[in-house]
């Protein structure tokens, strides 16, 4: 959804790689440490996880966070200090 591999998960989460694989191939729950890692780590890039019961016309799952488009500098306000 927003295209982190999972060793850029496993670096933004502060986790191995290997605990998130053996995670996925489990067919029980993860450790309670390790999925509150990874749901710190997707929400803090703009996933927002929706429980059954949440006042969302759409149900329960995951969602992206809607942000407002970048509309960069205006002509009228650039200058040689935000020339990066």
């Amino acid at each position: 959804m927003i295209g982190l591999s999972i060793e850029e998960l496993a670096e933004a989460a502060s986790v191995s790689g290997n605990s998130i694989r053996d995670a996925e191939a489990s067919t029980g729950n993860p450790e309670p440490e390790l999925s509150r890692k990874l749901k710190h780590a997707l929400e803090s890039r703009g996933i927002i996880f929706v429980a059954t019961g949440q006042q969302d016309a759409s149900g329960p799952g995951v969602r992206l966070h809607q942000q407002r488009a970048d509309e960069g500098i205006r002509p009228q306000n650039l200058n040689s200090t935000n020339d990066d």
